[in-house]
């Protein structure tokens, strides 16, 4: 199995540090509104990864946190009147629904910033201990980052080129020794909530927060770290800093990022009108559209959402979904064990499942994963019948389940359809006929067979049944 390391900016053999188990950290959502459809691809492709990795017989242990203390929540707080915390806990309940309906697996653990003060005060007091930070007079805790020598080996950039007061890394002060020093802890303000430290009343810098959630749950060293490739600079390449200084052992073997999600062909933004929360795209698509639409191009590749590509996803998903629901109808219908011709035709399958996972391994490329998927659902589609075995059936239907499994896509839609809703949806079938509108019938006939629902014209008129 390949994965790409930022690292190393190379593809590289993955052999994880024990045998077996893999160990990995993905950067979470600050939770102070909705998460955005940004938030959303580095949940889905390290999802996915971890899957597969499970799906090759891994026991993965998957971390990934909620940042519940910051300036952005702390705005929020004043802004609704309420407590910080209470703002933090009501936004990680809905981001928890928004995963679910997307698929996401939760993590082995959720850790939480500020469930983890403690471990923060040990990690910054140890690289006070060894010389790598040092507290200014108002309190304030910062790291000497031209003391680690390898600092910028992730992003690749050379700290003598990082000139004074770049926007990326200086934090404004006045106390630091030198202008690329990174805060560990700051002093509070007013109204602000705090922890008391041996340093002043405050609260963690947002670096050494996920060095120490990291350290607490999976160990010095860790197999994966992961998330968008915005955080690769300065959040990671800090991170390693803190870790490596502090534990005195490489952090983590890989790290994964993902690419942009822009808009429109335009950077997602507020001010440009172009930002979508996951729960916005909830009211027009199910969630699994953007899941699929999400893994239709490599996770390294800039990814642009709109319209027209959000309705391909969908189309997408429906072809998958409708060769399941023929599997389902003809194992309902079928009996009798496989002929020996049927059997041969499974077993012309496993070239799809070859296809699938070289995919897969190839640095997890899921949108040649998902063409191996349609390859199979073309077999589906054109060897399966009324004659068919219903073992033979279920034996494609498992196959095809589990690579889409494996994608965290849902083949089965359990949706509870009232008998009103589909007479509706008849009758307005029935009007476009009469109106000769026969593209907008078909449309309905193909939502309803979607929905499960099998039509019958007769001389007396629509039948239905569910399958």
């Amino acid at each position: 199995m390949k994965v790409y390391n930022t690292l190393s900016k190379q593809k590289e053999e993955f052999v994880p540090l024990k045998e077996g188990e893999v160990k990995m950290y993905v950067c979470g959502p600050t939770v102070y509104n909705y998460i955005h459809i940004g938030n959303a691809r580095p949940m889905i492709v390290f999802d996915t990864v971890r899957r597969y990795l499970e799906y090759k017989g891994y026991d993965v242990n998957y971390v990934s946190n909620f940042t519940d203390v910051d300036d952005k929540i702390i705005k929020q707080s004043i802004e609704e009147g309420i407590p910080a915390e209470e703002v933090a806990k009501r936004y990680i309940e809905e981001c928890k629904k928004d995963m679910k309906a997307m698929n996401v697996k939760p993590a082995t653990t959720h850790p939480l910033a500020t469930e983890e003060i403690p471990g923060m005060l040990e990690m910054i007091s140890r690289l006070i201990e060894k010389g790598y930070a040092y507290a200014a007079s108002d309190g304030t805790v910062y790291y000497r980052t031209r003391k680690f020598r390898e600092y910028g080996k992730l992003s690749h950039k050379n700290i003598d080129d990082l000139q004074a007061g770049h926007r990326d890394i200086k934090v404004t002060g006045d106390l630091k020794e030198d202008a690329l020093d990174f805060v560990l802890w700051k002093p509070k303000k007013d109204g602000e909530p705090y922890w008391e430290s041996p340093w002043c009343q405050g609260r963690p810098g947002w670096h050494i927060e996920c060095s120490v959630m990291s350290k607490k749950y999976l160990g010095d060293e860790i197999d994966i770290h992961a998330g968008g490739e915005d955080l690769v600079f300065p959040h990671h390449e800090n991170e390693i800093a803190q870790s490596e200084a502090a534990n005195g052992t490489e952090f983590s073997k890989y790290w994964m990022h993902n690419a942009f999600l822009n808009i429109d062909n335009k950077k997602m933004s507020k001010s440009l009108g172009n930002f979508f929360t996951v729960r916005e795209i909830s009211e027009k698509y199910d969630l699994q559209v953007l899941r699929f639409f999400m893994l239709s191009a490599h996770y390294r590749s800039p990814l642009n959402f709109s319209a027209d590509l959000m309705e391909a996803a969908k189309s997408g998903l429906e072809r998958i979904r409708t060769a399941a629901e023929k599997l389902k109808y003809l194992a309902e219908k079928g009996s009798g064990n496989m002929a020996a011709e049927e059997a041969e035709a499974l077993k012309n399958t496993d070239a799809y499942v070859k296809k699938y996972e070289a995919a897969m391994e190839d640095d997890f490329n899921t949108a040649d994963a998902i063409a191996a998927v349609f390859e199979l659902v073309k077999f589906i589609n054109t060897n399966t019948g009324e004659s068919s075995s219903k073992a033979y059936v279920d034996a494609l239907y498992q196959r095809l389940f589990q690579l889409c499994d494996v994608l965290g896509i849902i083949v089965e839609q359990e949706t509870e359809i009232l008998d009103g809703d589909i007479e509706a949806l008849i009758e307005e079938r029935q009007q476009a006929r009469k109106d000769k509108n026969f593209q907008r019938a078909d449309e309905i006939r193909d939502q309803l067979q979607n929905m499960g629902i099998i039509l019958k014209d007769t001389r007396e008129g629509v039948t239905w049944k569910r399958v």
